[in-house]
Order: C-alpha cells, then sequence, then structure tokens
C-alpha cells in the first residue's frame, strides 16, 4: 500500500505561523531510528490495521524518517488514535507542533471506501505526571487543537504527491503533555513529527546579558526579560535595572536601562565587552567614558587604574577630580608692606604669590608674634581671599612682627609649614585729646541717648582739628569683646545708640578722632535699657576726689611745662618770664603757639610737646571745674 513513497517529489508547504526566534526542540522524529508509539485499537482483535510505522526515504535529499501511516477506507466506524510520548515541557509557556503530512485523494478508491475523509484530527492532553498506562482515548478527555486537512498536498495519482507541512501551537501550564492524531477513516501518511517551544535568543546589548527567553502564553503576550551586567560593568547610580522585552515571535523589542563600565575599565561598544585601562591611563568613576591619559604631574603604570598618582613634590586635594592635573603650595606673598598705622591699629597689604602652585584657591593667614590676645583682625585672620588686613586693639608706640602666609588646597598635604612673608611696624604715640562729662542723656528700652564735651583743641594748629568721635557700646559682662561691641561714628559731641537689649546694663566708653590720629578713650560710663535714668556720667558730679585727682594732675602738667619753658629760656638767655606776659596759672593755660616764639622756642617738636602738656592740662581744669586746683 506505502508503494508509492518511493517516488514521492516532495514540496514543502508551510501554513499558520511563521516563526522567528530560537526554536527548543522538546520531541523530534526525524532523528530517532524507532518510535514504538502507543496505538488504538491494537493488537489480534483490533477491528481495523489502524496507525502502522513505517520508514519514509527520499535519498536525493538524505531522508530516512520512521513514520506512522493508516488507510482504513474499506472499513465503517473508523476511530484509529495514535499518542507521542509524555513530552515535558520544560520552560515552555507555549509549544509549538509541526507536522509533515500527505492524504489521498477519496478519488483514488472508486467503489471500494466505505468511510473515506481528507482529515485527521490533532488533540492534546496536559498531565502533572507521566504515566506508564495507556492515555485515554476517549474524545472528552482531550482538547482539540484543529481538524488538519491536506490543502494543496492531497495526490491523485500514484506518483504526484505533496507533502503538506502544518504547524500548530498550543498554551501549557502543566508539566508536560500527550499529543494525539486520530483517524477516522481517511489515507494519511505522519511523515514527521516536531514539539517545540520559542525563545528570544540570548543576547547582550547596553552591557547587560539577558538570557534565551521562552515566549509567553499567547502570541500576543510580551515576557520582561532582566538583564545581567558584564562582567566589569555595573548599574551606575542613578540608572535603571536593564530590562528587555520578548515578543511572542520570538524577537526582543524596546529595552530599557543599561550597565556601564566600571572605574578602571572602558566600554568596546562593538563587542559588548568592558577592557581594562592600559598603563598611563585611567577612568575614575562607573561610566560610558573612554580611559584618559594620565594628568600633568600624575603616573599609574599598572592596568585598570582608578586613579594616576601624583609625581613627588605635587599633590592632590581631597576634593580635586582625579582628572585635574596634580599641583603644589603657593610660594610666599610678595611686597608686604605698611599701608596705614595709629595709634591702635596697623594696616598691611601684599601682592599674590608669583607661583601659585597651579590652583586658583590660595587664601591667607597673618599672624602677630607679640600682639595680646585681646587684638581684633578685619576682615579675619585667616581664610583671607584678599591680600590686606587691619589688626585693631594694639598698643601706642609699640614695635609689632608680622606674618603673612600663603596657602591653597594641598599646603596641608606637604608636611612642611607654608611660605611666609613678614614684616616690622610699629604704632603712633596717642594724642593727648579726651573727651570730658561723658553723660547719659536718655533710656529706653532698647536705646540710649548720649553726649559729652569736646577734648580742647588749639585753633592755631591745622593737626588738633576734630574729625569725628567713635562710641563704644558694649553689655557690661562682655568686657568689649569685639563680637558684641556697637560702634557708632559721628561728628557730633552726642550720638543715639539704637538696637540694643532690653533690660541690660551696658558700658559706653567715646575717644576722639584728631587730624593727627585718635585720642584715648574715655572712662566707662553704665547704663541699663528700660531703666529710669540716674544723673550717671563722668563729669564734675564725680565728687571730690575726682576733682582732687584733677588737681593733681593739672599741677603735674603745670610744672612740667614750666620747666620746659624754663630750661629752654635759660639755654638761650632771652627776655624773661615777664616779657612774654607769663606772670600766672592762667597765663600757663593760655599758652599759644605764637607765645612760645616769642619765647624763644621756635623748633616744631619742643612747641608740639609743650602745647600737647597744655592741652592736658585744660581738659583736667574742665573736668576740676569751678573748684579750680585742689593742690
Amino acid at each position: 500500500m506505502m508503494c508509492y513513497y518511493v517516488a514521492v517529489a516532495a514540496a514543502l508547504i508551510a501554513t499558520i505561523i511563521n516563526v522567528t526566534g530560537d526554536q527548543v526542540m522538546l520531541l523530534d522524529t526525524t532523528t530517532e531510528n524507532t518510535l514504538g508509539w502507543t496505538r488504538y485499537p491494537y493488537g489480534p482483535q483490533a477491528s481495523t490495521p489502524g496507525w502502522t510505522e513505517e520508514s519514509y526515504t527520499n535519498f536525493e535529499k538524505l531522508i530516512n524518517w520512521r513514520s506512522y501511516v493508516v488507510c482504513d477506507v474499506a472499513h465503517h466506524n473508523v476511530n484509529n488514535w495514535l499518542w507521542t510520548p509524555f513530552i515535558e515541557r520544560r520552560n515552555a509557556n507555549r509549544i509549538y507542533i509541526e507536522i509533515k503530512f500527505t492524504i489521498r485523494d477519496c478519488s483514488l478508491f472508486p467503489g471500494n471506501a466505505l468511510s473515506c475523509k481528507e482529515t485527521f484530527s490533532l488533540l492534546y492532553y496536559e498531565f502533572d505526571v507521566a504515566t506508564r498506562e495507556q492515555p485515554p482515548w476517549e474524545p472528552e478527555s482531550y482538547k482539540l487543537v484543529g481538524r488538519i486537512a491536506a490543502g494543496e498536498g492531497r495526490f491523485n495519482t500514484n506518483s504526484e504527491v505533496d507533502i503538506n507541512t502544518e504547524v500548530k501551537s498550543i498554551a501549557v501550564t502543566k508539566r508536560g503533555v500527550y499529543i494525539a492524531f486520530r483517524d477516522q477513516g481517511a489515507c494519511i501518511s505522519i511523515l514527521a513529527v516536531k514539539v517545540y517551544y520559542i525563545t528570544c535568543p540570548e543576547v547582550t546589548i547596553n552591557f547587560a546579558r539577558f538570557p534565551a527567553t521562552p515566549t509567553g502564553r499567547e502570541v500576543t503576550v510580551i515576557e520582561q526579560a532582566n538583564g545581567t551586567c558584564v562582567e566589569n560593568a555595573e548599574i551606575a547610580v542613578g540608572d535603571s535595572n536593564p530590562v528587555y522585552l520578548c515578543k511572542g515571535d520570538g524577537k526582543w523589542t524596546l529595552p530599557s536601562g543599561s550597565c556601564k563600565c566600571r572605574g578602571g575599565y572602558e566600554p568596546d561598544h562593538s563587542n559588548q565587552i568592558c577592557n581594562k585601562c592600559s598603563p598611563s591611563t585611567f577612568k575614575s568613576h562607573t561610566g560610558d567614558e573612554s580611559c584618559m591619559p594620565c594628568p600633568d604631574y600624575s603616573e599609574t603604570t599598572a592596568h585598570a587604574s582608578l586613579e594616576c598618582k601624583c609625581v613627588p613634590g605635587f599633590y592632590r586635594a581631597k576634593n580635586d577630580p582625579k582628572t585635574v592635573p596634580c599641583t603644589q603650595p603657593p610660594s610666599a606673598p610678595d611686597n608686604l608692606t605698611v599701608t596705614f598705622a595709629d595709634q591702635f591699629s596697623i594696616s598691611l597689604a601684599w601682592q599674590p604669590p608669583h607661583k601659585n602652585g597651579g590652583r586658583n584657591d590660595v587664601t591667607y593667614k597673618v599672624h602677630c608674634t607679640n600682639c595680646g590676645p585681646n587684638v581684633e583682625y578685619r576682615p579675619a585672620s585667616s581664610g583671607l581671599n584678599h591680600s590686606r588686613v587691619t589688626i585693631m586693639g594694639l598698643d601706642p608706640v609699640t614695635e609689632y612682627k608680622f606674618q603673612v602666609f600663603a596657602l591653597n588646597g594641598v599646603s596641608g598635604l606637604t608636611g612642611d609649614p607654608p611660605k611666609k612673608v613678614e614684616i616690622t611696624a610699629v604704632t603712633e604715640a596717642s594724642v593727648v585729646s579726651v573727651v570730658s562729662k561723658l553723660r547719659i542723656v536718655s533710656v529706653e528700652n532698647d536705646k540710649l541717648s548720649l553726649a559729652w564735651n569736646p577734648p580742647p583743641v588749639d585753633l592755631t594748629d591745622p593737626d588738633d582739628t576734630i574729625e569725628s568721635y567713635e562710641v563704644k557700646c558694649f553689655p557690661k559682662d562682655n568686657h568689649e569683646r569685639s563680637a558684641n561691641v556697637t560702634i557708632k561714628i559721628t561728628k557730633e559731641p552726642h550720638v543715639i545708640v539704637t538696637g540694643l537689649k532690653r533690660d541690660t546694663e551696658y558700658g559706653i566708653r567715646v575717644r576722639a578722632k584728631m587730624k593727627r590720629g585718635w585720642g584715648e578713650l574715655s572712662g566707662i560710663v553704665y547704663a541699663r535699657t528700660g531703666a529710669a535714668l540716674e544723673p550717671t556720667f563722668v563729669g564734675e558730679e564725680e565728687g571730690a576726689q575726682v576733682r582732687l585727682v584733677a588737681g593733681v594732675m593739672v599741677a603735674l602738667v603745670v610744672l612740667s611745662v614750666v620747666a620746659i619753658i624754663a630750661t629752654v629760656l635759660f639755654l638761650r638767655s632771652r627776655a624773661d618770664d615777664e616779657a612774654a606776659g607769663i606772670t600766672d596759672m592762667n597765663a600757663v593755660v593760655d599758652l599759644t603757639v605764637h607765645q612760645l616764639a616769642s619765647l624763644g622756642v621756635t623748633l616744631v617738636g619742643h612747641q608740639k610737646k609743650i602745647m600737647n602738656s597744655v592741652q592736658s592740662m585744660r581738659a583736667q581744669i574742665r573736668v576740676s571745674g569751678p573748684y579750680g586746683f585742689l593742690v
């Protein structure tokens, strides 16, 4: 009956599904030497011959397949079953069944066919455990995949045979499945059967490796696959995990997320691998960047370097990027000079160092070797961004030594002290000029109103002009520390100090600014904000003790003035005191530069010393008031 197979002219006809992914084979009869599938009916009691295992050969195409044939068209009520072995689905969500077969046209059996058909049924039965017993053959136990017809593959002569190829797919959920072929009166040859599932192939993209991924249970379902970074790559901070979507046809689509090569490795995009940085190159962090040459004054001899080490004598600060050159500390500042000096302060200025070490973060530190603990640096003593500073709170007629250091971000890494420049400066002598009768005019919750008497001046001396007053207001327990001192500058002998704390006792001092320098600070007057005003001031109301002290001071000043004048007169043998008009104490107090010149005191230095003493005497007389000299 099967002799016609020798003359088969094969023409493969694919139908239903065009598969493009990788196929993972679960069953392939073309590779088997024998099949031995379960059949029904079978044996001596069988009413029909049923399915028979044979070989199909095509020597030209090197085909030798084991196959099953059935052709019981001469019988009534044909019901032939053929079962595959139990097929484990493994990772499959959906399996594909590919059948190569032939069917004879019923016209080949004129008058002999009692139940000739030109179709057969393809069924399946899912099961969680493989059994040695024969699978059930009742139709209701099986799910129908479809009725298979030959289509163009029927042949109606003994020499013209078309081989049909049919592919069907089913979703599977259990451990495995039996595939069944049911014949109800056709003349069929099942030449080859393949059962497989489709996967999206293993692939590497965006430096992430995605495994072979089975397609979903339905053709329209997309399966998500999570990628694993290739060697020496990782997910960068802020990036999402690599994900790829596997479509039902076995094709990947819509990649998202990525991995990037670690520090010390650069990407090879063509081969999707991360290569080590070669010596003299580096890569400091995870990313898509290639390895970079070592920055200036740094080197590395190793592979896969994260950074290049600085050569001796050069350094890299903690926060410096690994991509910038190594640097050095700066040289010393240039041209340190004194730009201003008075009785209590000195101002310094300098030029930036001629070598900044290759950095732009140079700062300066100023140190005074013999200053007291209460000196104040403005704007600061360290961390200076500008090349100038003023040191305040110094003593008059004192020599000070200052050091100015230049620093940058690597100065602390060398182990050596920073480079410096030094200078010595002397403060000027104090100007004998003290305000008098400092008093509290009014008190409110947050402000004080103050007034005082100006110091005496020599109207004939241009350098004896009062330019302004400085008022210091500070909490009593603060001891004039700069952090809480309120300083007001005014040109008038009165001022209102605002912004004070309520119910707080403040100390107040005032000094005058003359053309030739600052005068001495007055005595301290205390007042409490928000308290009732009491007659508190520096002046005649302080009592007899103040007047007594003032009288003694005036007497000493008078004696010094008289001694200076007498010495000058004696040395020069000029006119006597009466000729100059100096006959009593009041004449001494009213002494002028012109009178000194008439006495023969023509040297400017002598004139200034005498007039300073006279001015001090005038101030003390004002303090002593109408009581005069108590000496």
